[in-house]
């Protein structure tokens, strides 16, 4: 599909995306409609093709067949992993990757110099713009407390929110989160359930997680994937009473 004729209201426009390793089917004609400016999680089964769909999104894996198309003009299967980030698609792993001897402050000045190198970034000195743009991140991942201490010292979710940081700095349209939930305890859980919420309302998240509680928080449409394709969409309630989701997914 030629991505001029694609619909004017969506930022992510995935139609028909097949991807198989060695056989095995990891998506089967995926499709998947984002909105600018649209919170949407992403639930299903290990296996159900939730990282794949997140590598295909982001040029680490090239899709057998199917149109993945980006801001209405960009073919994302055109482009390699870095020029995808350039495009403003943000992505955050599972596993912060933050440099835990450097302090908060220093990951996020790094992030701000993208490709500087760290030496050059580190020397680099803040003009009154930059300087205020780091501010605004602690203040919004809630760590302005904690910008002079070693990264390593933070707890697990505090590393979740300065990696979301980091991402944010570069001022992606889309941002794709993995299993932010993963390790945190509930009140960390609940906060960044609402840090994501205020990401959301200037730019487009797409989560992927387990934690249903964590889901029911962020209030937002759900699509179930399973098998590679998506089984189900729409609330966490419409969702959970879906015999399917409940057969593959949410009954075990």
């Amino acid at each position: 599909m030629n991505p001029k004729h694609i619909a004017q209201d969506y930022l992510l426009y995935v139609d028909g995306v097949s991807v198989s390793f060695d056989g095995f089917k990891a998506l089967n004609s995926l499709s998947l409609l984002v909105k600018p400016g649209e919170m949407r999680a992403i639930i299903g089964p290990n296996g159900a093709g939730k990282t794949t769909m997140m590598d295909v999104i982001t040029g680490k894996t090239r899709p057998d067949s199917g149109t993945v198309v980006f801001n209405q003009t960009v073919d994302l299967t055109k482009h390699d992993e870095a020029t995808i980030a350039n495009l403003g698609i943000g992505r955050k792993f599972q596993k912060p990757t933050v440099i835990e001897p450097l302090t908060v402050f220093e990951n996020l000045e790094l992030a701000l110099a993208g490709k500087r190198g760290v030496f050059a970034a580190l020397t680099h000195r803040l003009n009154a713009d930059e300087q205020a743009r780091i501010d605004e991140i602690l203040e919004l991942i809630r760590l302005t407390d904690q910008r002079d201490n070693q990264s390593g010292a933070l707890s697990h979710g505090q590393k979740q929110w300065l990696e979301i940081g980091m991402l944010l700095i570069s001022e992606p349209k889309l941002l794709l989160v993995d299993e932010p939930a993963a390790g945190m305890t509930d009140e960390e859980t609940m906060r960044t359930a609402e840090l994501l919420k205020e990401i959301n309302k200037t730019r487009t998240v797409v989560v992927v997680e387990h934690d249903m509680d964590f889901i029911r928080a962020l209030n937002t449409k759900v699509t179930v994937l399973h098998e590679g394709r998506v089984l189900a969409e729409g609330s966490l309630d419409t969702v959970q009473q879906n015999q399917q989701v409940i057969d593959v997914y949410l009954g075990r």
